[in-house]
């Protein structure tokens, strides 16, 4: 085990980790260094749609908006804390621009407005795009930025223990994957942690996340760090061997759905319906409104839970099929008048789904293309996958967590309730990144740091601890036997749990059972499994962190469904098999109740070896009294300005 001394670790290598460590270094600090598994993993880099949004301010036409409205439409979609929603709105454009400075190819019309369109959960047309790897291109600019800077990178080098002490972080240790593949420790003392580990996606089995992404959020929860709605989570179609979003295009080119079973038989599963003639018109609404829904359970979002039962509880391969039309689309005239408008407007009122996708939108021909796929000759396998957790680690509006010196940024945060516009999270990645450098670096100042020292005494405590736990890990170090199980085939087993009992269709029952035995399996848990190579440490404790996690979001999702019942991206079957349960308490239950109980957030903490979640409201949006003078006056206290950096 190595010992290091550094004043600020940011960990990860997306988006907000990059922008994070850049901020930082802007803004002077100089003792910094990123540590993340895998500079080319994460979801920044490996993801996107078939337009992926950027969510900022409006800066083009005629209509009116401001910092207020834009953070009352944040607040306004339940669970989000209203000076967090303040802070995304009002940091959006100097987010938005630093980007476009370092070269992200963002539209702007003949006279230089960044042009906008409507996109989910929002009425303005505040979002934009650069194109399907709009969070790419952020990533590689911030990198590029990051390499100018020569802030250091410790590659392959995976963050797996907090040091925690008198509600603050003292310490980090770290796995690094060596060159001969032998693992060792990093141990690092260090006074404030900038983590953007990205949403916990190893959490499923089914999930649109790249392989290299499994988020560590169970390292925090563990520590005392209070998780935020962890049980609101983003569910959608999207394909399996190459995993993307079909979103967008994908479904406005109406595919046809096909299911089949174990014994090779076909069957168009839609056209079974009682009301198979809305069907092609659903599945074209699935491109507007990909995510699943609760609202739209008996419109488009009816496409998942249909999908669902063909997959998960008939046990059927789902297939989109883009060479022939539905069965029963016909000339095109039972489609609904948005549909039928949009297609005849987009010059694509013909053919078959593979023809009107390459007319609408080439490039999303091509994506499968060059990853193997070719969708003028096979169907595409398709499931209904996790792609975004909208909670995560609370944190305030200067992205500190409930531990002092950790601060959260990018999906690992959990700043969003159920309902969030579509492209709100590379924003808040970029805001939250931002805010967090700004106030490491603002309390310094204020405290007039030029360094700091851990006594000797202190440093040798940690470093007994961190020997004891590493000991601790190497339990499961051991022979096949015992009753324990092997490492991948439990992690294996809890996934295909999770995306059957507590992802976008939910069961009381079954996630009540889970959450008893996985908790008393995180108790012994390096005396449950077993590791035979030690090559695949990092595999056990990305595990190990998995099952903390999923004990956390089980404890939030059992009262999220006795509070909220069947609401945002996840529908309660015990709800729609049990009147009793679905009405109760329902229809006693003033508007101004309905409101209060929305609006409000759901909040997870470990207590005595377990997690337990509890109901908290929300704060309002900040009255402001933006009186120019005082505002000044408390920015430069805050920025610790001497009096001749006040006359400069």
């Amino acid at each position: 085990m190595e010992i290091h001394q550094i004043d600020t670790v940011v960990v990860g290598s997306g988006c907000a980790a990059l922008n994070a460590a850049d901020w930082l270094r802007q803004l002077g600090k100089q003792d910094l260094v990123i540590v993340t598994e895998g500079l080319l993993s994460g979801t920044s880099r490996n993801t996107g749609s078939d337009k992926q949004t950027y969510y900022k301010l409006s800066l083009c036409g005629s209509h009116p908006d401001s910092v207020y409205d834009m953070a009352r439409t944040l607040y306004d979609g339940g669970g989000v804390e209203g000076d967090i929603a303040l802070a995304e709105a009002a940091g959006s454009v100097q987010s938005f621009m630093k980007l476009v400075n370092l070269g992200v190819p963002f539209p702007t019309n003949a006279w230089g407005e960044f042009v906008g369109y409507q996109t989910d959960h929002d009425a303005t047309k505040r979002a934009t795009s650069a194109g399907p790897l709009t969070s790419r291109y952020m990533t590689e600019a911030l990198e590029r930025e990051v390499k100018r800077k020569q802030i250091p990178i410790w590659d392959s080098c995976m963050a797996v223990k907090l040091f925690v002490r008198d509600g603050a972080v003292r310490a980090l240790l770290c796995l690094e994957e060596g060159k001969d593949q032998k693992p060792r420790f990093h141990l690092i003392f260090v006074r404030h942690v900038v983590w953007c580990s990205g949403g916990p996606s190893g959490c499923y089995r089914y999930r649109v996340y790249p392989e290299s992404q499994t988020g560590m959020s169970g390292v925090l929860l563990r520590e005392g760090a209070r998780g935020r709605n962890l049980q609101e989570w983003q569910y959608g179609l999207a394909s399996v061997a190459f995993r993307w979003n079909v979103s967008g295009t994908y479904q406005q080119v109406i595919p046809r759905y096909i299911s089949v079973d174990r014994d090779g038989v076909e069957r168009e599963f839609l056209l079974e319906q009682e009301d198979a003639d809305q069907m092609p018109s659903l599945v074209f609404l699935k491109g507007y409104q990909w995510p699943f829904d609760v609202k739209k359970a008996e419109g488009s979002s009816r496409i998942d839970r249909l999908v669902y039962e063909e997959t998960i509880q008939k046990g059927r391969t789902v297939y989109m099929d883009f060479r022939r039309n539905p069965g029963n689309l016909g000339d095109f005239s039972g489609l609904c008048p948005e549909a039928h408008t949009y297609l005849e407007r987009s010059g694509a009122l013909f053919g078959t789904p593979i023809e009107r996708l390459e007319r609408m939108n080439p490039m999303a021909v091509k994506l499968y293309r060059d990853h193997g796929i070719d969708l003028h000759r096979e169907p595409l396998e398709v499931m209904v996958c996790a792609q975004h957790h909208n909670g995560g680690i609370e944190v305030d509006a200067d992205w500190q967590s409930s531990i002092r010196g950790l601060y959260v940024a990018g999906e690992a945060a959990g700043t969003f309730g159920p309902y969030r516009p579509g492209g709100t999270a590379l924003n808040s990645a970029q805001v939250g990144s931002m805010r967090a450098a700004q106030h490491i670096v603002s309390l310094e100042r204020q405290e007039n740091m030029d360094g700091w020292n851990l006594d000797e005494k202190e440093k040798a405590h940690w470093i007994r601890e961190a020997d004891a736990w590493i000991r601790e890990v190497g339990r499961a170090m051991s022979e096949k036997g015992g009753g324990r199980e092997e490492v991948g085939a439990f992690r294996r087993r809890h996934q295909e749990q999770m995306s059957s009992a507590a992802a976008h269709m939910r069961s009381r029952r079954r996630m009540e059972r889970y959450q008893k035995e996985w908790e008393a399996e995180a108790a012994h848990f390096f005396d449950r499994v077993y590791l035979a190579d030690e090559r695949k440490l990092p595999l056990l404790l990305k595990t190990y962190d998995m099952l903390l996690t999923q004990c956390a979001l089980l404890s939030a999702m059992l009262l999220s469904a006795d509070v909220f019942h069947s609401r945002g991206g996840a529908w309660v079957e015990d709800d729609r098999e049990n009147e009793e349960l679905r009405g109760r308490g329902k229809e006693q239950e003033s508007e101004a109740g309905k409101k209060e109980r929305v609006n409000r957030k759901i909040v997870t903490v470990r207590q005595d070896g377990r997690f337990v979640s509890v109901l908290e409201p929300v704060a309002p949006i900040p009255v402001r009294d933006d009186w120019f003078e005082a505002v000044w006056a408390e920015y430069r206290t805050r920025q610790g300005m001497d009096e001749t950096e006040r006359e400069v």
